[in-house]
């Protein structure tokens, strides 16, 4: 007898790939499928750029395979925004893939008695792992992640007192959205410099070049360098800051046994994009004390990831954020951390991507966290 629960699916799906297509085939396991696909203005919100296809396009190609039953274009906006859709269509089983995961999805799941599930990316039959991020581009721009210290880039806290930011550039194997805190704003921008790749020239004169590019000459607001170097620096890197906007001293770390300690340790779970007007330096509260306290906790850090020692870097990483939010308490509501809460007591330390207000929880644990995401430090490979 054919499984008669009803199956939810929401998603871009622009470009449709085997990726795609195996996920929408073992989603329909678990019964009749429905598929609902985000608009081209949701899109251009969560990616920070039109999709390829219009919204039309991807509703025709995906009602077009054997096992989808029905699809449908959301109403809505944001990561939540099948949520009209949800309420009509009244599945039995919501599914997604791991990068698709968020807790706000599963709780929204959890209230209304619908089964959550989460899919490992696997490929079908043999064929390559495909993403919508590799076929649109041959693009190899990283991304990056700061792990502790964030904010010591701006001069009116490193001047309180110096200290290091420590960031990781990341292999863009995952479409992070933007506005999520992972420097796609400063990558933009090196795309419409280089397009699809870093110069292979050093990585210091190409961040100093795209920090350049970003804060040209009466730049109101000026973006952390931090951003523009945690991009072009392979590795792990400490970024020492005292009072300018360019670091005074940059430590790397290449070490392939701290790398892959970090890759197998480090865990993402997305929390949706930054809210359009988000104010994150609204009640500011800078000063010497905190600006130390910020800096020795990342100086610590530093330490104890090149020495992978997790509890240690994970005790400073937790005190790094927690000395961001006193310094900038926009930066993490009562909602978010009531969330980071489910978390904390099962991982070795935790933060939040770039600037708060969304993006991405990242954690330090020894243990998997459950559907989460990894992801992939790019390495040296210049002369």
């Amino acid at each position: 007898m054919p499984n008669s629960k009803k199956v939810l699916v929401s998603g871009c799906f622009d470009l449709l790939h085997s990726g795609h297509v195996a996920f929408l085939s073992e989603a329909a396991n678990y019964g009749n499928l429905h598929v609902c696909i985000g608009s081209d203005k949701t899109v251009r919100q969560l990616k920070g750029r039109p999709p390829v296809n219009t919204q039309q396009e991807r509703k025709f190609m995906v009602e077009s395979l054997k096992f989808v039953s029905q699809c449908r274009i959301n109403s809505g906006s944001g990561i939540l925004d099948f949520e009209a859709e949800l309420n009509e269509i009244q599945p039995d089983v919501f599914v997604v893939n791991e990068d698709g995961h968020t807790p706000q999805k599963e709780q929204l799941c959890k209230v209304k008695g619908i089964e959550y599930k989460v899919l490992k990316r696997t490929p079908s039959g043999g064929l390559p792992v495909r993403s919508t991020t590799s076929l649109r581009t041959v693009c190899t721009i990283p991304f990056r992640i700061d792990l502790a210290g964030g904010w010591l880039d701006q001069p009116f806290v490193s001047k309180h007192s110096s200290g290091p930011v420590l960031t990781i550039s990341i292999e863009p194997t995952i479409e992070f959205n933007d506005r999520s805190g992972m420097a796609s704003s400063s990558r933009n921008k090196a795309i419409e410099l280089w397009k699809t790749a870093l110069p292979e020239v050093s990585p210091q004169q190409n961040a100093r070049i795209l920090f350049s590019y970003e804060n040209p000459p009466g730049t109101s607001e000026v973006s952390g360098s931090q951003d523009a170097l945690g991009i072009c620096l392979p590795g792990l890197n400490r970024l020492n800051y005292h009072g300018a906007y360019w670091p005074e001293a940059i430590v790397s770390e290449h070490d392939e046994g701290v790398l892959n300690w970090l890759e197998d340790h480090l865990y993402l779970v997305s929390l949706g994009p930054r809210k359009f007007g988000y104010q994150v330096l609204a009640e500011t509260n800078i000063s010497k004390s905190l600006a130390a306290e910020l800096a020795n906790h990342a100086s610590s850090c530093w330490d104890a990831l090149v020495n992978r020692d997790l509890v240690a870097a994970g005790k400073h990483m937790i005190g790094s954020f927690r000395t961001q939010v006193a310094m900038f308490p926009r930066m993490a509501d009562d909602q978010l951390l009531e969330l980071i809460s489910t978390y904390e007591a099962n991982v070795a330390g935790y933060k939040l991507s770039g600037a708060g207000g969304g993006g991405y929880l990242i954690m330090l644990s020894d243990t998997p966290v459950e559907n989460a995401i990894q992801v992939k430090i790019r390495r040296k490979n210049w002369v």
